[in-house]
């Protein structure tokens, strides 16, 4: 399974984000990191020690966890669990957390790939977005990670903002590709109800994204990118041969996870479920969780998920769920779902089952199919939700 912490710090909150992160909490720091480790390995001992094939720090911003808690937080993780000796471990980054010495840091701690939130190479903009960082700041943390010995970096950008033109856009691009990351992520900006961003785009303070000059600005990304070498492996994400995200992977190929952390979700055997959002309440509950009882990975139970005091809901996935989500889940990667496989997987033959929804969306363009594989057209790219609706049941 894929394993994924969520660390809900962050020094400054971003206007435009919506994620269960805070700022000026750093008094549940100390704590987090007790409660934590409790749960981590009460997960473990619940799990029978599960086999675990990738680890994501994300947030909030784990790059501002004091130095030698990710270190601790993975300790904690090998003793509980078997990871897999060539395991992805990814961690989430700030560029203005990032020097050679905090990269060096990082990188002896056991994270193998850092995932740094550039957003922008525009201070304007960086600045629209509420980031701590300046563009010279997020270059020189590249270069940082690079010094620091990390061969395996993401990078995130996002568009379609505010003000933003085309023109600065192909120069953010230009400027990224200069740098050759392994994997990029590229991001249309959603304004969330309920955040700041929301707040200033109803009042009239910032113009509202223009859609059609996203649309222009993702195309261009796929051809420059294309162009550069690299491969449009996800509708919003392209790597280098051989260096996809494979924790992101897992959710994809809609396999087994365990988030941990507040407000973190999981999916394993046939139910769904997610902790706490209180980072105070969170802290209680797992320092508080010392009871558990081995349970097989595949076999979790609802009596046994009321036991567990860090969870705040869960929800069981029938057959019929567990096979509409393989379908659009494993139809965001390009390259297409191999039908067969996926329907040996979920044990029923998904052509079959999904033979008038797949053969509308190929009659409307939506979808393509050469024998076994089943793919987005390109032009449905940006529209995916139209192809995905049709397979809900």
């Amino acid at each position: 399974m894929g394993l994924y912490v969520h660390v809900p710090f962050c020094k400054t909150k971003c206007p435009y984000c919506d994620f269960n992160t805070y700022q000026g909490i750093e008094n549940l720091i100390d704590p987090f990191l007790s409660a934590l480790k409790s749960e981590i390995e009460c997960w473990g001992e619940t799990l029978a020690h599960a086999p675990v094939k990738s680890i994501f720090f994300g947030g909030g911003t784990p790059s501002y966890l004091p130095q030698g808690y990710i270190e601790q937080i993975l300790a904690t993780i090998q003793a509980s669990f078997q990871v897999h000796p060539n395991a992805e471990i990814s961690i989430e980054a700030n560029p203005g957390d990032l020097n050679a010495e905090a990269c060096t840091g990082i990188l002896k701690q056991g994270v193998n790939r850092l995932s740094i939130g550039i957003q922008s190479l525009d201070n304007n903009l960086l600045n629209l977005l509420g980031r701590r960082h300046q563009a010279s700041e997020a270059i020189d943390a590249f270069q940082a990670a690079r010094q620091a010995g990390f061969d395996n970096v993401n990078l995130d950008l996002m568009y379609g903002l505010p003000n933003q033109s085309l023109e600065q856009w192909q120069q953010t691009l230009s400027s990224l590709i200069d740098l050759a990351p392994e994997h990029i992520s590229l991001y249309a900006l959603t304004i969330e109800e309920g955040t700041p961003m929301h707040k200033w785009a109803s009042d009239g303070s910032i113009t509202e994204p223009d859609s059609d000059l996203a649309a222009d600005m993702y195309q261009y990304a796929r051809e420059s990118l294309a162009n550069a070498g690299y491969h449009h492996y996800e509708i919003s994400n392209w790597s280098l041969p051989d260096r996809e995200c494979k924790h992101n992977l897992v959710y994809w190929e809609n396999g087994p996870y365990l988030g941990v952390g507040p407000g973190a979700h999981s999916r394993l055997g046939d139910y769904r479920f997610w902790t706490v959002l209180s980072p105070r309440d969170y802290n209680t509950k797992a320092t508080g969780w010392s009871d558990h009882s081995v349970l097989p990975i595949n076999a979790l139970i609802k009596s046994s998920l009321q036991e567990i005091p860090t969870l705040d809901g869960w929800e069981y996935l029938n057959h019929e769920t567990t096979c509409s989500e393989t379908m659009f889940l494993g139809l965001r990667l390009l390259d297409g779902l191999n039908l067969s496989s996926a329907s040996d997987k979920a044990g029923v033959d998904l052509a079959k089952k999904f033979a008038d929804p797949i053969k509308e969306c190929i009659n409307l363009g939506l979808l393509v199919q050469n024998g076994e594989i089943l793919r987005l057209t390109e032009r449905t790219y940006l529209v995916a939700n139209q192809a995905f609706t049709r397979f809900l049941e």
